[in-house]
């Protein structure tokens, strides 16, 4: 298996030790892999990339795991599996409860966790496998790599964008509301943030630019993607 497999891999870790050891046999599955050993090196991380699983411990120098999920998932939906000392029966489901995925207590077997990284990324690629690429018109959204193009060219957007763009082109011609846009990309409700989501969608918008399609706003209802008039004579 060394060497075939693909994915990018988050570890957000402070023990070095475990660290390293936990990256080599990662990498050794041919995976790509990151580390942070603080929250705050994790939120940079997680400003520019997309992993596909992340491997979080919960006592960290900077704060608490646990604490971590709802900010986590305002910047992805990845697969969350907690490494952790804290092995109480209770502990464990708190890491479930808070939206793990998976929990592994330390000490552990490297080979274990090398395959229950392997089952997420394996769920991945199928669900990934049957829609590579999303298309309307001029617009193609590549499912694996997450990445959008117009006439070929890469947008260059944020996960939060790519998954915007994702939801307006699977709804195109329906108004989709601020908060359900939100809980999608932002995986957490929204508490009336209603200028992220603006702002976002603003981004977004201006990027489409030469699409042959636009985002209206609609007062009160939300944001619609549809075909602009004066590209095709359309009303």
């Amino acid at each position: 298996m060394a060497g075939e497999a693909s994915g990018l891999i988050l570890l957000i870790e402070d023990n070095v030790a475990i660290l390293d050891a936990n990256m080599q046999a990662l990498a050794r599955e041919g995976y790509t892999v990151l580390s942070a050993t603080t929250l705050a090196g994790a939120r940079e991380l997680l400003k520019t990339t997309a992993p596909d699983v992340i491997v979080l411990d919960i006592m960290l120098p900077d704060g608490d795991g646990l604490e971590f999920m709802p900010e986590l998932r305002g910047y992805c939906s990845a697969p969350v599996l907690f490494l952790t000392a804290k092995d109480k029966p209770g502990e464990r489901l708190a890491g479930l409860v808070a939206g793990g995925n998976d929990y592994i207590t330390k000490p552990y077997d490297i080979a274990e966790f090398r395959v229950r990284v392997g089952n997420f990324i394996s769920l991945l690629h199928d669900a990934r496998s049957t829609t590579a690429n999303l298309t309307l018109g001029s617009i193609v959204l590549d499912m694996v790599s997450r990445q959008a193009f117009i006439d070929g060219e890469n947008l260059g957007l944020s996960p939060k964008e790519f998954t915007l763009l994702q939801l307006f082109v699977r709804n195109k011609d329906q108004v989709l509301g601020a908060e359900y846009l939100y809980e999608k990309a932002w995986g957490q409700p929204m508490y009336g943030d209603t200028y992220s989501v603006k702002k976002a969608v603003s981004k977004l918008r201006a990027k489409l630019d030469e699409s042959g399609f636009v985002i209206s706003t609609h007062r009160g209802s939300g944001y619609c993607l549809h075909r602009e008039e004066s590209r095709d004579g359309a009303s």
